[in-house]
């Protein structure tokens, strides 16, 4: 389903736009997908409206099975996990650090919503079928209206991408891109 209205409290959340992330899959499309989450949340602060930044800082605790090492989480180089410079991070955006898919499990994404008294979340980042997709769902199940920039996520695997925009989102919520979610923006405030 397409963007029809935009809540009177939407949030913006910015799924794993972070340098180690960023800097492994380059191209055209993460380049887009950063820059049009860039003009998003320059939007979002414009209106006054919260911006939430989310970083994955690791694994989670245990699972030791599936590393690659087969056992303690393997430590990130230095930087890794801090938001690309193109973001602008402002003192009044909110962050949040993750160690699993979803930016709503153990991470306190839930309280600090309802606290802003957020009801609509508008999602980018990467990866499409990964980050983005996990906190779609959880966002949908934790009751938010949630509205997916299409042209604002990315993924390493095209037909992942293509699958999660075009069969899972429109279940979850809505879509629209950057261009769509902007016009609504301007529109309404």
């Amino acid at each position: 389903m397409t963007l029809t209205v935009l809540d009177p409290t939407p949030a913006l959340v910015v799924i794993d736009l972070q340098r180690g992330i960023v800097e492994a899959h380059s191209g055209d499309a993460v380049t887009a997908a950063v820059r049009r989450s860039a003009e998003l949340a320059a939007a979002f602060r414009r209106h006054g409206l919260p911006v939430v930044l989310v970083n994955v800082t690791g694994a989670p605790p245990g699972r030791t099975d599936n590393r690659p090492s087969g056992g303690a989480a393997a430590a990130f180089p230095p930087g890794w996990a801090d938001l690309v410079d193109e973001l602008d991070v402002r003192p009044t955006d909110h962050l949040i650090s993750k160690r699993r898919r979803s930016a709503f499990h153990d991470t306190g994404l839930d309280t600090l919503l309802r606290d802003l008294g957020v009801t609509q979340v508008v999602l980018t980042g990467i990866s499409t079928g990964s980050g983005v997709e996990s906190t779609a769902r959880s966002a949908s199940d934790h009751g938010y209206h949630v509205v997916v920039a299409t042209d604002a996520v990315t993924d390493p695997d095209v037909e992942t991408h293509r699958h999660s925009v075009g069969r899972v989102f429109p279940k979850l919520g809505e879509t629209a891109t950057t261009d769509e979610i902007l016009d609504k923006l301007g529109a309404t405030r």
